[in-house]
């Protein structure tokens, strides 16, 4: 074993001031390696302790063996956003480890595997290094094990280093194996062991350390992919047909591990079925023809199948089926960095389909956004008969996150103007003097009334059509019958403006600066406006929810002298979208776009903001 060697120039611990729950420790390793399941006890334990959390990975999307880094901010003020700043690094990929170690700050720590026998190439940061092999070996693990239980070494060293009592590790480990002891067991020895062995050997020479607070209490861990599919179950789910594509799988995942809560209660046969389609243009047609046919139909994809998706959805749009499109975006174009999170798929979703359409978006912000709009989605798509996207992006959806409790929706599933059997369309037609036409709008909002096949009428419905047609559903070429047609479309999504999920402000009239922003950026700007106000620079927040734009987005932005519009894609397409539906002056408005393919910062928009309004 190699004992810790601490260079003489770094302070002494008792002379350094404690950084206590406020700081983030980095994990390098190689995608592949089983690291997952350590960094998930980690982060697990420290929420045990009561210490806000949060987890960014960062992993390659090519090939097993390539190098993957995976955060853990822990965060006193509650802060969830990434860090710009790891004062700990975990190194355990030598390919990666020159990098690693120089990106670390001074004050730093770098915990390393002591065989490597790399020498302490910076003084000011303080090194650890640790017997990886030597405590695997000592633990007697099988061989078969050896390599992905390593990792475990530095959970133990961790634990010892930072403060983590070893009893809320260990229910962290039961956590993560769901509640398997085998497993349990086995991992927990070799974190018993590296814990020993620097208690031993280690003099701690860092301010690190972690305390038990008590702030998630009542609180959850997940991912917003998991989140989104607990959400259409409780929804009414009855099939999704998908194509696997990173980094929405994990979202078909979720409704495949939880899909035992929609089981019949009768039967106890399954109510939602899942299938995997042999490619996206496939999956998209067979849930608009589970939704033509009535069922609550769900896909989840990502830009490039979003992009096969284009010419299904125009139909579904025309024809006037309801179904849900979730799509977990990633950095693009071409297949782009499929492991990488962007907001770029905004304009295009928007816009999808061959000629005049404008697609419902909803833009879920948090993880119980998530949730809610698994279930509202298949609402709003029902009551205006339409496709319904749902733009997530992979940080939100692949990472884990700190969450209240969900709520179980508060209101009954709304099927919208469906006439789902014999009585209620001899009901309808007779207070309509004896007619139903499927695609004439008898109430004067736009939406017409569908029937579903299977309703045992002759006037009921068996057909569709999403090329030309006349309001009583028969095909046509004439001009006036096409603009009649789509001006009423047109005029049913633009009355969505104001029902749809609402935006999220943060609103004082005498403040003169407006931050404008959608999605998973929510957390970083939540930090970002603290630290401009202990700058003085006062701002007010407006979080958009849904597409399209309520007309409360247009009335924050001419409200104030400057607004800064926040995305995390390259060409700033939320401001494209003000700047195309506005006739008003938007020259006071500023496009702060990112899209480097990593989640927005707190320390980036601050910088942006404060040189606009310092010079």
């Amino acid at each position: 074993m190699c004992a810790l060697n601490i260079q003489p120039e770094l302070q002494t611990q008792q002379s350094m001031q404690a950084v206590v729950n406020d700081f983030a420790l980095m994990v390098a390793t190689k995608n592949g390696s089983g690291s997952q399941t350590s960094n998930e006890v980690l982060i697990r334990s420290l929420f045990r302790m009561g210490i806000p959390v949060s987890a960014k990975n960062l992993f390659p999307s090519n090939i097993k063996g390539l190098p993957t880094w995976y955060t853990i901010r822990a965060s006193k003020d509650s802060y969830i956003a990434r860090r710009e700043t790891t004062e700990i690094g975990v190194v355990m990929n030598q390919d990666t480890a020159a990098e690693d170690i120089a990106n670390l700050p001074s004050g730093g720590v770098c915990i390393i595997p002591a065989d490597w026998k790399w020498g302490q190439s910076r003084p000011d940061i303080t090194y650890y290094e640790i017997p990886v092999k030597e405590t695997v070996a000592k633990s007697e693990i099988p061989s078969e094990f050896r390599d992905r239980i390593s990792n475990m070494v530095y959970v133990g060293v961790c634990a010892y280093l930072f403060n983590m009592p070893l009893d809320i590790v260990r229910k962290a480990l039961l956590d993560t194996f769901n509640g398997k002891e085998k497993p349990t067991a086995m991992n927990f020895g070799v974190i018993q062991n590296a814990y020993d062995w620097a208690s031993a050997n280690v003099t701690k020479a860092d301010p690190f350390r972690f305390e038990t607070l008590n702030l998630t209490e009542g609180k959850i861990l997940i991912t917003g992919n998991e989140a989104a599919a607990l959400g259409a179950l409780f929804g009414g789910i009855t099939i999704a047909a998908w194509y696997p594509i990173t980094p929405s799988t994990s979202m078909i995942d979720g409704i495949l591990d939880h899909k035992h809560i929609r089981k019949d209660p009768v039967t106890g046969k399954d109510t939602v079925a899942i299938v995997q389609a042999e490619d996206e243009l496939s999956a998209i047609g067979m849930i608009i023809g589970a939704g033509w046919a009535g069922a609550r139909a769900l896909t989840s994809t990502s830009g490039p199948g979003i992009s096969l998706m284009a010419e299904f959805t125009g139909l579904a749009y025309y024809a006037e089926i309801p179904c849900v499109i979730w799509d977990i975006t990633r950095m693009g174009p071409s297949t782009g960095l499929p492991t990488r999170t962007s907001q770029g798929d905004l304009l295009f979703i928007h816009i999808l389909g061959h000629g005049d359409t404008r697609q419902i978006v909803l833009l879920p912000g948090s993880v119980e956004e998530c949730f809610e709009f698994g279930w509202r989605g298949f609402d709003i798509a029902e009551q205006f008969q339409t496709p319904v996207f749902v733009m997530s992006d992979l940080d939100l959806g692949m990472n884990i996150w700190m969450s209240d409790q969900f709520s179980y929706p508060d209101q009954p599933l709304n099927r919208g103007k469906v006439l789902t059997n014999k009585e209620k369309l001899e009901a309808f037609m007779e207070s309509h003097g004896g007619e139903w036409y499927r695609y004439r709008d008898y109430d004067g909002d736009g939406i017409t009334y569908r029937t579903i096949p299977g309703v045992d009428h002759t006037r009921a419905a068996y057909f569709t059509r999403g090329t030309g047609h006349t309001d009583m559903g028969t095909y046509s070429e004439r001009g006036d019958d096409w603009m009649k047609g789509l001006g009423r479309i047109t005029d049913k999504i633009n009355s969505t403006r104001n029902q749809l999920p609402q935006p999220v402000t943060d609103w004082d009239k005498d403040k003169t600066i407006g931050i404008l922003s959608f999605g998973s950026n929510d957390p970083a700007i939540v930090e970002a406006r603290n630290i401009l106000a202990a700058q003085g620079i006062q701002t007010n927040y407006m979080r958009v929810r849904a597409l399209p734009l309520a007309d409360s987005v247009h009335e924050f932005i001419q409200t104030h002298n400057r607004v800064y519009v926040l995305e995390n894609n390259f060409d700033g397409q939320l401001a494209q979208l003000v700047r195309m539906e506005t006739d008003k002056s938007t020259q006071h408005m500023t496009s702060l776009a990112l899209g480097d393919t990593l989640p927005m910062t707190a320390h980036w928009i601050v910088s942006e903001i404060t040189k606009r309004e310092t010079h």
